[in-house]
């Protein structure tokens, strides 16, 4: 009766562990619609509904393929401070932390992130429009950016348009505001006002040379 009952809970811890272990599997498994920020949420094919853009080291970063809504309405305050600013352009600038230091937390979008206003780092492959701005640095996006006042990046590859500022530490294409800067560039800006590491000129300005170390 003994080695029965033994028995019987040896197979019973053994079902609830295997059971553990299928609902951890179940919780990997991309979703259809995820939250963030959320610890729960990993992997999404399909759509993800920002609240709040977290950028807490401490959660797990996301691989959205399908779509990014934002909906942080507390960020649309965040450009007018850049308007206060904006007669110290030439003081403007993203840090060099290097492809390699780039946080390893940060979203990545497979197709298309909308935004009130994007200022969580995420790394967009495909479209990031913002019905405000692009200020998530640091962030990556390889494909185009599309906003009304600013867009943000560490790294631009693709197409960058705005009505004032894009601003970027390593460019790869066009930039196109009324003030464009970029520290490591190849490609052009178009603007009123533009700069790279070659020269500062006005409504456009070009390189496409290797920067020198």
């Amino acid at each position: 009766m003994k080695i029965n009952f033994m028995i019987m809970i040896s197979l019973f811890a053994g079902s609830m562990v295997s059971a553990q272990d299928s609902l951890y599997i179940r919780s990997d498994k991309p979703r259809l619609i995820g939250f963030s920020p959320s610890k729960e949420t990993k992997n999404v094919n399909g759509m993800l509904i920002k609240y709040y853009d977290e950028i807490d080291q401490e959660i797990q970063p996301k691989k959205i393929n399908g779509i990014g809504l934002g909906f942080n309405g507390l960020g649309i305050f965040f450009p007018v401070l850049f308007l206060v600013n904006i007669t110290t352009i030439d003081n403007w600038g993203i840090n060099d932390i290097g492809s390699d230091s780039l946080p390893d937390k940060m979203n990545e979008i497979n197709g298309m992130q909308l935004s009130i206003i994007n200022i969580e780092p995420t790394v967009t492959n495909g479209l990031e429009l913002s019905l405000s701005s692009n200020i998530g640095a640091p962030s990556v996006t390889n494909g185009l950016a599309v906003s009304p006042l600013y867009n943000f990046h560490h790294t631009t590859q693709g197409v960058a348009i705005s009505t004032i500022a894009n601003v970027s530490q390593k460019c790869r294409g066009v930039q196109v505001a009324l003030i464009n800067v970029c520290k490591d560039s190849r490609g052009i800006q178009i603007g009123f006002w533009n700069e790279n590491e070659k020269r500062k000129m006005p409504l456009i300005n070009w390189n496409f040379k290797n920067k020198k170390l």
